[in-house]
C-alpha cells in the first residue's frame, strides 16, 4: 500500500470515526481511490536489466582494485555465490528484473581449464541469467566447444555477426540468433548481440577457424528496422562485446540510430555515468564480477519516460553468499582444489594488472621468462587485461601465489618461442602496437593494454602521431640499430605462421622452446621466492601520467 493511501485512509477514517461523513460517500471515496491506484500502477512501474560481463571463471571472492584520490585502494568482491544473492535481492524488490552477462565466461581460471569450460555451465544455469552473448575468449577450445558450451546454458544466446565458415570465403548462417525480445506487461525490450570482429586477431587464428565475423555496421541498422517498426519495440539495447573504444564508435555512427543503450564489455571499463554519444548512451560494467550494471527504465502510459544507470559493487561484506551457488562450486572444483590451492611461490608486492603500461603481473611474468633465457636480447608478453588482483598476505606476512592463481595471470599455457628480428621490424611492430591501444579513431583500437617488454626500454607520446608515437628506444642500454638482428621469445600462438612471433611478421630462426610459460613461472618462483615484482618503467610516456588506467579519451570518463 502506498503512502498517499495510506494517508488517505487514516483521514476518512478519523472521520468516520467523528460521525462528520456517512459510510456511504465514505466508501465510494474509499473504492474510488482505491481503483485510481490500481490502475496508476497498471501504468507506471519500473523495470531492471541488470549486466555482468568479463567475469573470467573468478567464482570465488577476490581482491578488487579501485582508484580513489589518486592512490589505490583494495577491496574484497565479487564470488558468483555473492552475486547470485544480489540477483535474487534484486528480483525480489523488482520482479520485472532482466539479466544479461555480455561473455567471456569460459576462460580464466585453472577449473575452466581443467575442465574445458565444462565445470562453468551448472554455476551459469542456476545464476538465472535471461540473456547470453560470447565474449572474444569464448572460442578458447575451439568452435564446436563453443558451440556445446554455450548451447549448454539454458538462456536464450544472441550475436548477429557470426556465421559458420563454409569455406572459400562463403559465409553460412548465424550461429546464434541475432536479437531477443523481452516482453513486460506490454513493452518490448529489444535485444541485438555483437561481439569482437577482430577475434581471428587478438586471439590464437585456430580459436576461432570455422567462424566468419563482420563489423556491427554491416548489418545493425536492418535489425533496428526489425525491432522498432516491424516488432515495434520501445526500446533497443545493443548487448556488446566490443571494447569501450569500438563501442562508443558504434553509438556515434548513423547506422545505430535507433539504439538506446550499448550495454559492452571486453575492455574490463567501469563506466559508473552513461556516456551519451550522437546516437546511443554506452556503459560497460568492470569485470570479474565485482560489478553489476543496473538500467532502470520507469514506465508512465505504456512509455519509457526514464533511464537511469549506475554500478553496484558486489561487496562481499553486505551480501550473504547462495548455498545453492557454494555447493555446486565446491563439487565442481573438489577434484581440483589440492592443485589449485597449492602456494607455488610468494611475492612481497600486491600483484594487479590494471595501468595501460606497465603493472606488477606483467612485470613477474617477464622476470621469469629473462630468468629462463637470459641469452635473448628481448622477451615479449601480449599486453592483457584479465586476472583480478591479489594482495592479502598470509601467515608468512607475503602474498601468495597458488597455481590456480598461475592459471588466472596465464590461462593459455603457451610454449615460449624464440626468433631473430631486426630493428627495424621491431619499431615499426611496436608503433603499430602502439597505435592499436591509442589509436585517434576508436575503431582502429583492440582491447589489449600495451604489449610488455623486458630488455627493452622506450619513451614515446601515447596521443602523438600514427607511426610516430616512439621518439626514443633502447636495447641493452644502447640505442635500437635499424640493420641490426636481435632475439626475442614470447609465447606461441595457435594458428599463426611459423614465420610469425607476437604478431610479428617475417622472422626468422623460429624455434620452439621445451619449456611452457607455467613451467618457467613455476620454476622461477621455487627458486626466487619471495619475489618483489616492480615494473621497471620500461615504457614511459611523455604526454599522459604514468599511472593511466584507460586509453578511453575525448569523453567524459574516467576509471576507478
Amino acid at each position: 500500500m502506498s503512502k498517499n493511501r495510506r494517508d488517505f485512509l487514516k483521514k476518512i477514517g478519523l472521520l468516520g470515526g467523528a460521525g462528520l461523513v456517512s459510510s456511504t460517500p465514505l466508501h465510494a471515496a474509499i473504492s474510488t481511490t482505491i481503483k485510481k491506484e490500481e490502475e496508476e500502477s497498471k501504468r507506471s512501474f519500473k523495470i531492471n536489466i541488470l549486466q555482468t560481463t568479463d567475469v573470467h571463471c573468478q567464482i570465488h571472492p577476490h581482491d578488487e582494485l579501485f582508484w580513489e584520490n589518486d592512490k589505490a585502494v583494495f577491496r574484497k568482491t565479487g564470488g558468483y555465490a555473492f552475486l547470485r544473492s544480489y540477483f535474487e535481492q534484486e528480483k525480489r524488490n523488482n520482479p520485472h528484473t532482466f539479466l544479461i552477462d555480455t561473455g567471456d565466461m569460459f576462460q580464466g581460471s585453472e577449473l575452466s581449464v581443467k575442465t574445458t569450460g565444462k565445470a562453468m555451465v551448472p554455476i551459469l544455469n542456476e545464476m538465472g541469467y535471461d540473456l547470453f552473448l560470447p565474449g572474444n575468449w569464448e572460442v578458447i577450445y575451439y568452435k564446436k566447444a563453443m558451440q556445446t558450451l554455450m548451447g549448454a546454458l539454458l538462456a536464450p544466446k544472441v550475436c548477429a555477426n557470426m556465421y559458420h565458415d563454409l569455406g572459400d570465403e562463403k559465409r553460412g548462417e548465424l550461429i546464434f540468433q541475432p536479437y531477443h525480445i523481452w516482453a513486460v506487461k506490454g513493452i518490448k525490450i529489444g535485444f541485438i548481440g555483437y561481439t569482437d570482429p577482430l577475434v581471428p586477431i587478438r586471439q590464437s587464428p585456430n580459436y576461432s577457424k570455422g567462424i566468419i565475423y563482420t563489423k556491427p555496421e554491416e548489418n545493425i541498422a536492418h535489425y533496428i528496422d526489425i525491432l522498432k517498426n516491424q516488432e515495434q519495440c520501445s526500446f533497443i539495447i545493443v548487448v556488446a562485446h566490443l571494447g569501450l573504444s569500438q563501442q562508443l564508435s558504434l553509438a556515434d555512427m548513423e547506422a545505430c540510430k535507433g539504439v538506446d543503450y550499448i550495454m559492452g564489455g571486453d575492455t574490463h571499463e567501469r563506466v559508473r555515468t552513461p556516456i551519451q554519444c550522437k546516437y546511443a548512451k554506452v556503459v560497460e560494467p568492470g569485470a570479474f564480477g565485482s560489478f553489476v550494471g543496473k538500467l532502470e527504465l520507469t514506465v508512465k502510459n505504456g512509455v519509457i519516460v526514464k533511464d537511469d544507470y549506475h554500478l553496484e559493487e558486489i561487496n562481499t561484506t553486505s551480501l550473504q553468499p547462495s548455498t545453492t551457488i557454494s555447493a555446486i562450486i565446491q563439487q565442481n572444483e573438489n577434484a581440483f582444489s589440492e592443485d589449485i590451492n597449492k602456494i607455488a611461490g610468494y611475492s612481497t608486492l600486491p600483484l594487479y594488472r590494471y595501468f595501460v603500461v606497465e603493472n606488477p603481473i606483467d612485470t613477474l611474468v617477464l622476470d621469469s621468462l629473462k630468468w629462463k633465457l637470459p641469452e635473448v636480447d628481448i622477451v615479449l608478453s601480449n599486453g592483457f587485461r584479465f586476472c583480478p588482483p591479489r594482495v592479502t598476505p598470509d601467515e608468512t606476512g607475503n602474498i601468495p601465489i597458488t597455481n590456480g592463481y598461475i592459471y588466472d595471470m596465464l590461462p593459455v599455457n603457451s610454449t615460449v618461442r624464440t626468433a631473430n628480428i631486426t630493428g627495424k621490424q621491431l619499431t615499426e611492430w611496436l608503433e603499430k602496437e602502439l597505435n592499436n591501444v591509442f589509436a585517434a579513431n576508436a575503431a582502429e583500437r583492440l582491447g589489449g593494454w600495451v604489449v610488455k617488454f623486458k630488455g627493452m626500454t622506450i619513451e614515446f607520446n601515447a596521443f602523438g602521431e600514427k607511426g610516430k608515437r616512439v621518439k626514443k628506444m633502447l636495447v641493452a642500454g644502447e640505442p635500437i640499430i635499424l640493420d641490426k638482428t636481435y632475439s626475442i621469445c614470447a609465447c606461441e600462438r595457435d594458428g599463426d605462421p611459423t614465420d610469425m612471433l607476437c604478431r610479428i611478421k617475417n622472422v626468422t630462426n623460429p624455434k620452439n622452446t621445451a619449456y611452457s610459460l607455467h613451467s618457467i613461472m613455476k620454476e622461477y618462483l621455487l627458486v626466487n621466492s619471495p619475489v618483489t615484482p616492480t615494473p621497471p618503467l620500461s615504457a614511459k610516456i611523455l604526454d599522459a601520467p604514468q599511472s593511466l588506467l584507460s586509453q578511453v579519451t575525448g569523453v567524459d570518463y574516467s576509471f576507478r
